[in-house]
Parts: structure tokens; C-alpha cells; sequence
């Protein structure tokens, strides 16, 4: 059961927040893209109600279910881009702060696939997200 509901508990600042998702989306981060980090920063943080909607989000937008099953394992399937792969192995090197990774290797491949406003817009989707698990994980918000 949801502990409280943020959109209503401080809805200034769900709006701030929304307003950089207002960015986000017209970012130069493309929509199937920014839906697949979406989607393993929630795997990570094991955010049930995120990994729920951008799963789903993905599918409608188009994205394969044998992509979506093998996202958690991206590295050892043939099934993601050289550009897929440098977003989703920064993604899991800004998700993972906490365990202070090596940001040298995974910054070096994004930098082979991305321009540097777009590491930039990539690394506020992966900000973003990162604060929407938290908010979901620490106030029990589940799929519905």
C-alpha cells in the first residue's frame, strides 16, 4: 500500500520536477532510447511501479519484447546498438553513485556515440529517473 501520495503531499515541487521532464522530452535524447535507460535505472533501483510503466511505455512505443527481456542482460545479448550500449552502460555507472564506479570506461564510449549536449541531456533522463525510484521506492507507489 502506497504510503502517501507525492503528487498531492508537495505538488510544487512535482511541478519543478515535471517541468525538466518537459526538457527531457524534447531533448536531443530520442524517445526508444530514453524509455531503455528509463527502464534498467528502475531494474537497478527495483522500482516496481516505474519498471511497470516504462516497460509498457517501451512496448508502445514500438520497442521488441525479446529486446525488453534482455535489457537486464544487455551486455551479453547482440541485441542493442553500439549507441544503446554506451547509454545504458552510463546509465548503470550514474545509477550506481553509491558503489562509486569508474566513470573513465563508460565515459569514453559515450563520448565514441553521443554529442556532448546529448551526454548532458542523457545524464538529467538518467537524473530524472533516478529521483522518480526514489520517490516511488520510498513512498511504496505500485503498478497498477
Amino acid at each position: 500500500m502506497q504510503r502517501i501520495d507525492f503528487y498531492t503531499a508537495a505538488p510544487k515541487a512535482v511541478k519543478a520536477w515535471m517541468a525538466l521532464e518537459q526538457y527531457i522530452a524534447t531533448s536531443s535524447i530520442d524517445k526508444p532510447l530514453a524509455e531503455l535507460v528509463r527502464l534498467r535505472s528502475s531494474q537497478i533501483n527495483g522500482c516496481a511501479f516505474c519498471v511497470d510503466m516504462h516497460a509498457t511505455d517501451a512496448a508502445k512505443g514500438g520497442e521488441t519484447e525479446r529486446r525488453l527481456h534482455a535489457l537486464a542482460v544487455w551486455r551479453e545479448t547482440p541485441f542493442f546498438t553500439a549507441r544503446e550500449r554506451a547509454a545504458l552502460a552510463w546509465t548503470e555507472t550514474m545509477t550506481r553513485l553509491a558503489q562509486q564506479p569508474d566513470t573513465g570506461e563508460s565515459y569514453t564510449a559515450l563520448a565514441q556515440q553521443f554529442s556532448a549536449e546529448e551526454m548532458v541531456d542523457l545524464t538529467f533522463l538518467i537524473s530524472t529517473i533516478n529521483g522518480w525510484n526514489r520517490l516511488a521506492v520510498g513512498f511504496a507507489k505500485m503498478p497498477e
